[in-house]
């Protein structure tokens, strides 16, 4: 089993306009890898940094230290992975950032070996949140669309499965394949298509080599006091933004008002003289 920790996450770019979404990351991830017997005499550690590049959730290209090189995975990314490559400025850079994510590994051993630091629940506390399940349609006119999503686990072999009221679910059901994030980790999504009822509960059950048991996930409806939240979070947000705005109009139609009334007097007095 593996135990994959993020040491640190720089964020160096991010930007987002009308839907288009692209930003830029450092990463330094530390995986422990152990047996059954769950010792901390048996990890073996692997680490490595990544640079990437994102748009619109899609990796354009990476520097993995593991390959030691720049890659691009379209033919633009690849051209600029090539030149990078051939900078030894940018690849002594990225040796740096290897070097400093290797001397965050005894800072995370030393947390693993305090007493009650069990590696396998430390592993199920963290992938636990790496679950999650969502509502993507919801209205009378077509049934619920939901979505179990599984992140960062190892090994690949993965199974999700969905319950209605505890009973297995297999009707309208689609998957995609685990989904490689590029750092030995997987992703994997599951769909159902159902017209549930007021109540219902709605489950997705996870079955992998991290888990002592399968780990099931309840969907958890947003209620209308939490809608009436968030539309209130909302509304202030929005008045947040739009009472500035409006102050700074307001300040410039004023001063472009004042403005024109000197300018009419300058005028006026220029007519007398």
């Amino acid at each position: 089993t593996v135990l994959s920790f993020i040491a640190y996450k720089n964020l160096l770019f991010s930007f987002h306009d009308e839907g288009t979404t692209a930003w830029i990351s450092n990463r330094c991830v530390m995986a422990f890898l152990y047996g059954f017997k769950n010792s901390l005499n048996q990890l073996q550690v692997k680490f490595y940094t990544s640079f990437y590049i994102y748009l619109n959730k899609m990796l354009l290209g990476q520097y993995n230290s593991t390959l030691g090189k720049y890659v691009g995975y379209t033919e633009k990314t690849k051209e600029i992975a090539d030149n990078l490559n051939k900078n030894k400025g940018f690849l002594e850079h990225e040796k740096k950032n290897k070097e400093k994510c290797r001397t965050n590994i005894p800072l995370v051993l030393d947390i693993l070996s305090r007493p009650g630091n069990d590696c396998r629940n430390l592993f199920i506390k963290w992938a636990e949140r790496s679950v999650q399940i969502i509502s993507l349609v919801k209205n009378s006119k077509h049934p619920g669309l939901f979505m179990c999503s599984a992140y960062n686990f190892y090994p690949k072999q993965i199974k999700l499965t969905w319950l209605r009221d505890g009973k297995e679910a297999t009707s309208n059901v689609t998957s995609t394949d685990e989904l490689p994030n590029g750092n030995w980790l997987y992703q994997i999504h599951s769909y159902i298509e159902i017209s549930s009822k007021p109540g219902e509960k709605i489950s997705c059950v996870v079955e992998h080599a991290s888990l002592t048991e399968p780990k099931v996930y309840d969907w958890v409806p947003i209620t209308e006091a939490g809608r009436n939240k968030i539309a209130v979070g909302a509304a202030g947000l929005l008045l947040a933004l739009v009472f500035p705005i409006i102050g700074v109009i307001f300040y410039k139609r004023k001063a472009t008002g004042e403005t024109h009334k000197q300018k009419k007097k300058l005028e006026r007095q220029n007519l007398k003289l």
